[in-house]
């Protein structure tokens, strides 16, 4: 039965180390997109970028025919 609880740490070991590198070029990946991101005006956040303030028409409004 030793042998089994070592062979099953290995591959946990293998696991945990696919995963560390699968993080890592996703963390790459995110560096590399920010990075050729353009850049926003002055100021601006970009999570309401576009967004206008106002009220907003009601449901069905904007549909032909109503």
């Amino acid at each position: 039965m030793a042998g089994s609880l070592s062979a099953k740490k290995r591959q946990r070991e293998a696991q945990r180390l696919a995963a560390h590198r699968d993080k890592a070029e996703r963390k790459a990946e995110r560096k590399a997109e920010k990075a050729n991101r353009p850049a926003g005006a002055e100021g601006e956040d970009p999570d309401i970028a576009g967004i206008i303030p106002g009220p907003q028409p009601l449901p069905g409004e904007d549909e032909p025919g109503r």
